[in-house]
């Protein structure tokens, strides 16, 4: 299904102070570098116009905006091979300037979390990600609904508290 929503690029063009990613699948739809990694190709990270991308700009050009860019992700342990993956490939964004943190979903049990993946702009407009079974992004949903905003607000932080920082979280 289409979606109608504004570009990720067009809302963190008008993100001032932060933007919060937070990630709940233990898996998403495979792409070519997943399948690369799974082959064992490997990132050459001193070459960075090998793996630099326009998502990782985007990043670095919004952080010396000024706006605080975090991603949390909720995993089950052990973990899958996808998450696997996903914490090799990490250090790109954090390369990018966003901070990252890990949770393992047991630690996750008294926090009342959404029922999907989101971004959140400024504490007030969400970008809520819909799957299908697969992984694959269905439709992407704006609101700025109060209730919702602040449910994934307080889940995010929430889940920022308890969660490991990307260099200390070992797979």
């Amino acid at each position: 299904m289409p979606s109608s929503a504004p570009s990720f690029a067009d809302l963190l063009l008008r993100c001032q102070r932060s933007a919060v990613h937070l990630e709940l699948r233990d898996s998403y739809a495979p792409t070519d570098r997943f399948e690369a990694w799974k082959r064992g190709e490997r990132i050459e990270w001193e070459d960075r116009q090998s793996w630099w991308h326009p998502y990782d700009q985007l990043i670095t050009d919004t952080v010396k905006r000024g706006v605080v860019i975090r991603r949390a992700r909720i995993v089950s342990e052990p973990v899958s091979e996808y998450i696997r993956w996903e914490h090799y490939v990490t250090r790109a964004n954090i390369t990018a300037g966003e901070e990252v943190r890990w949770l393992p979903r047991r630690r996750a049990t008294a926090i009342a979390l959404p029922g999907n993946d989101f971004w959140l702009f400024d504490d007030r407009l969400l970008r809520v990600h819909h799957f299908s079974g697969d992984g694959a992004v269905v439709e992407d949903e704006i609101t700025a609904d109060p209730e919702a905003v602040k449910l994934c607000s307080t889940a995010f932080e929430a889940v920022w508290e308890r969660a490991v920082p990307h260099h200390l979280y070992a797979i």
